[in-house]
This record gives structure tokens, sequence and C-alpha cells, in this order.
């Protein structure tokens, strides 16, 4: 059993993550209410990778997750970046 107050990461608290997609997302494309930044890059290959970075509930980042899920976008990685 987990023991509350003793970890900073908990269901309702927003802490950083960095998501990386396959393929260049609009640069507009979290006005839905996010504080997301987004940025571009191309790997090895040449192939567009946007990295969205902000601060995110567990709620917002399974919500983030699931409409990138239905527009077909390739998840690369999910990086908590504060956790501690």
């Amino acid at each position: 059993m987990i023991k509350k107050g003793r970890h900073k990461l908990t269901l309702d608290r927003q802490v950083s993550y960095q998501i990386k997609v396959l393929g260049k997302l609009d640069k507009h494309w979290p006005d839905w209410g996010g504080e997301l930044t987004i940025t571009f890059e191309k790997n090895d290959e040449k192939l567009s990778i946007t990295t969205l970075t902000g601060p995110l509930d567990q709620a917002a980042l399974l919500g983030l997750l699931r409409r990138l899920y239905s527009l077909g976008v390739p998840l690369i990685s999910v990086l908590c970046l504060d956790f501690g």
C-alpha cells in the first residue's frame, strides 16, 4: 500500500510531462485550454516529431493521450519531468 503524502505525484496534482509523437501537429493544436508548449524536430531518419511539454494532472494526461490516439497519432514516449 502506498502512503499518501510520501510522494509528490498524485492523481489530482499537476506535474510537468513531456509527450513525443510521430508527425507534426498544428502549432495551435492544444488550444483546448492546456498550458502545453509545442516544439518540432526531425529524427535521424528525417521524420517529424512533435513534443508537447507542460503541466497536467493524471486526468488531463489520460484525456490528452486518448485524443492523440483518436486522431491516429503514433505515441513515441511519455516522460514525467518533475516526479520526486
